[in-house]
């Protein structure tokens, strides 16, 4: 075969592979990469059917919910959070799904979460991210390599004064946080890739 023959098959195979659903037993091995091991087997994911609406793939029985990756995005990238930012995460989608602007869903946010709209939880709530590069994921297996955490804890309306914590981090993989004073503040930890 060819150079350039190969390289178009080779193009049309990625093409048609980037974009495509994984099954639902891939989707949720994949979501449940950012939970801790001993709360997989009861957390609850979604994820997307074939048309790429976000739905419910597996019901939970504890206290954490698990996103798949969204395979109409670049790289690989799930997350886990508590439920308590069930409505914080949902409102989040809505909004972004009506073509708002990151700065606007802020906005909107801040301002249900401080008429009482937008629930928000009355204590720390985590989020775990775990991504990786779009060569680092198969699709197929489910296996990724060379994957990175990034760890949120959501304390709504706690400031620099109100935690001790700095506002940008000091050293790699400190913690600090971000969106102080606000409904979205929140500790971020971002660890120090082995790599």
């Amino acid at each position: 075969m060819k150079p350039i023959c190969l390289f178009l098959l080779l193009l049309i195979n990625s093409v048609m592979a980037f974009g495509q659903t994984p099954s639902a037993e891939m989707q949720i091995k994949g979501a449940l990469l950012a939970a801790p091991e001993e709360k997989r087997a009861g957390a609850m994911v979604y994820g997307y059917d074939a048309k790429g609406a976000f739905i419910v793939l597996r019901k939970g029985t504890n206290e954490l919910i698990c996103l798949a990756d969204n395979p109409s995005q670049k790289g690989f990238s799930v997350s886990c959070y508590h439920k308590d930012l069930y409505p914080f995460m949902a409102r989040g989608r809505d909004l972004k799904a009506e073509g708002k602007s990151f700065q606007e869903i802020f906005d909107i946010r801040e301002a249900e979460a401080k008429s009482g709209k937008l629930l928000m939880p009355k204590q720390a709530s985590n989020l775990q991210v775990y991504s990786a590069a779009e060569e680092a994921y198969n699709p197929t297996t489910g296996e990724v390599t060379k994957g990175k955490f990034r760890y949120v804890v959501y304390i709504p309306w706690a400031t620099a004064a109100s935690t001790g914590l700095p506002t940008k981090p000091e050293a790699p993989g400190m913690p600090w946080i971000m969106d102080p004073g606000t409904h979205r503040a929140h500790i971020m930890i971002d660890p120090v890739s082995k790599d």
